[in-house]
């Protein structure tokens, strides 16, 4: 978080950290209709709103799943070239036994491998594999829901041929790893990356391909078991990530699980993207803050996660969403400049451009739909108030704990 509050000429203070998390968690309460589950961090599960309210109080107002990250980052693995194992397995049945007492309901581990040469080795694939079924066995024991997320970094020139190869296999150990510990897994999800060339690949793929090649390399290797797949964004931008979930949502593939977003890295970024006025340039508080974050990070990724519940959504509508966020987050500046009107001018003549190009405001009402009633899904780490994730039905946890 730190990079994102220098941004904005804030310092980076754990009073400063609160309260930004605070404008997010106090957001409007239709925040619900978009957001199922928060991952807190340590520091923010203890820490409290200015009137003294702890933040997952606050959350659970709301009625979102409070979530705590539980793996103490990556530490390398010998006899390999450069990769890593995850820490945090020592006391963490003492730690997830005290998190549930404190108000979490489920808990998240991030596994890392990157795609080389000779990387990943069956060495790191099983290690990796083996930690994740660990923690989760000991959250399920302690009435966490696990979230098990096994990331395989997009940094590299590799095609998303290597890459969806390269998914099946790591995916493969990890739910042999599950099923060896006796891991339950209807009360599991599952985090991973979609299925994307490396960054430096000189060739481009359409949404449609990162499509098909993510949901085969999910029917290849993921139990009809498991409720729900929610995809971290893996470095790509909001638009990007949001995209490519359209266009799995749409794929005509068979898809036992729902598929739905974890995207946390986006929202601090549009969060603390708007630039304070002068006269509160020492505070994280602004009301524009919490309007583009709730719109450009809340709406969008729902909207094209409506394909699982309701057929066929165009994503002009979800250009439409996008569109109204970029308003919303310059308008506390527009406010004192001359082009106000005509800004309304376009935005009103694109709406009524969008609806007639759908033919029915029927679909309009589909935006306060919840994308996925029946699984709580979380998102990737980041060094903010945590991260968001799609509603939950009130049955989920609770049937899992039981």
């Amino acid at each position: 978080m730190g990079n994102r509050l220098q941004r904005i000429n804030v310092e980076n203070t754990e009073e400063n950290r609160r309260a930004f998390r605070e404008v997010l968690f106090s957001s409007d309460t239709s925040i619900n209709q978009s957001i199922g589950g928060v991952i807190l961090f340590h520091e923010t599960l203890y820490q409290k709103d200015s009137s003294g309210k702890p933040f997952p109080a606050i959350i659970k107002e709301k009625g979102i799943v409070v979530g705590i990250k539980l793996d103490k980052g990556t530490a390398p693995l010998a006899g390999t070239n450069g990769e890593t194992t995850i820490q945090g397995l020592d006391g963490l049945a003492e730690r997830c036994a005290q998190y549930k007492k404190d108000g979490a309901d489920f808990g998240k581990w991030r596994a890392v491998l990157k795609i080389t040469s000779t990387t990943p080795s069956q060495l790191a694939i099983q290690e990796n594999a083996n930690t994740l079924a660990r923690y989760a066995s000991i959250c399920q024991q302690h009435g966490l829901v696990p979230i098990v997320e096994p990331e395989i970094l997009p940094d590299g020139d590799h095609d998303l041929q290597r890459c969806q190869y390269v998914t099946e296999k790591v995916l493969a150990a990890v739910y042999k790893a599950l099923n060896d510990h006796h891991v339950y897994l209807e009360g599991t999800l599952l985090k991973p990356n979609m299925v994307t060339a490396g960054h430096s690949c000189s060739k481009k793929y359409t949404p449609q391909d990162v499509a098909i090649a993510t949901v085969t390399t999910l029917l290849r290797t993921v139990p009809a078991a498991v409720p729900g797949i929610c995809f971290l964004s893996g470095g790509q931008s909001e638009e990007e990530a949001s995209l490519n979930l359209n266009a799995m949502n749409q794929c005509p593939l068979p898809k036992p699980w729902k598929l739905t977003f974890s995207y946390g890295r986006a929202l601090p970024q549009a969060g603390t993207g708007t630039r304070l006025p002068p006269s509160r340039e020492k505070s994280c508080h602004h009301e524009g803050t919490q309007v583009a974050t709730f719109l450009r990070l809340l709406l969008v990724p729902p909207l094209l996660a409506l394909h699982v519940h309701q057929g066929h959504f165009s994503v002009i509508w979800a250009l439409l969403a996008y569109s109204c966020s970029l308003f919303f987050t310059h308008l506390p500046f527009l406010l004192h400049d001359d082009c106000l009107l005509l800004f309304f001018f376009f935005f009103f003549f694109f709406r009524l451009t969008v609806w007639l190009a759908e033919g029915s405001m029927s679909s309009l009402g589909r935006m306060t739909q919840l994308p996925c009633s029946h699984c709580s899904l979380p998102a990737t780490p980041t060094e903010t108030a945590g991260t968001f994730l799609p509603p939950v039905s009130s049955h989920t946890v609770e049937d899992v704990q039981k």
